[in-house]
């Protein structure tokens, strides 16, 4: 098979992986989890049984793959190198301030919420293969920046949480909860510089080669 076929195969595939799991999300929110079956999710998409029992052998691997697909960055998305914290905080804030944007998320946290006392499953590939792997790379950068010394953060934890609570309760939750709520880019701006200020008010080591551009 030429790599001209099989490029085409692949893009067929990623395609109808996207219909499919766009369908798949919008039957979630219109009937729930547990009315919505693979057939229906197959009609919706316009792609064969065959098909999508192929790409997606049961509701769970969907469910994990709208996980996958709302959580997921470029490499170019990867933590920064560590040295300059009020640069490598503002691009991770930035980053998740556009990943809390896509409408996609908004729609999986529905779903999540909606179906949790049914169906904790959700919650928990919600949490262990979304949310804890983008946080573990925040927590990554900062341990990185304290063993350069750039700041002093006993609890990466705490202040990974600290950091991102500060962006998402203005960016993420009133547009989860608020219908109509719509924050511009300019503010958006604001408050990640803001969190990125407050972190480094409070961790900021002090002494040369520490590059904070205060």
């Amino acid at each position: 098979m030429s790599s001209e076929v099989t490029t085409y195969h692949q893009r067929v595939a990623r395609e109808k992986r996207a219909l499919i799991v766009t369908a798949a999300t919008a039957l979630f929110l219109e009937l729930g989890y547990d009315r919505t079956s693979l057939a229906r999710i197959a009609e919706r998409s316009g792609v064969s049984r065959a098909t999508l029992f192929k790409q997606f052998p049961s509701k769970a691997a969907l469910f994990d793959a709208i996980v996958t697909e709302s959580w997921s960055t470029t490499d170019e998305d990867d933590p920064p190198p560590a040295g300059n914290v009020v640069d490598g905080l503002t691009a991770i804030g930035r980053r998740y301030a556009a990943l809390l944007s896509r409408p996609q998320m908004t729609d999986l946290f529905r779903i999540v919420i909606a179906e949790l006392p049914r169906f904790p499953e959700l919650a928990d590939a919600q949490f262990s293969q979304g949310k804890m792997p983008y946080f573990e790379s925040v927590r990554s950068y900062l341990r990185a920046e304290h063993e350069a010394g750039t700041v002093r953060v006993e609890d990466v934890d705490l202040a990974a949480t600290q950091f991102l609570g500060m962006i998402s309760n203005y960016v993420f939750w009133p547009r989860l909860l608020v219908p109509g709520w719509a924050v511009s880019a300019e503010r958006v701006a604001d408050v990640v510089d803001e969190a990125v200020r407050t972190v480094v008010a409070r961790y900021a080591a002090t002494g040369p080669g520490v590059s904070t551009n205060d």
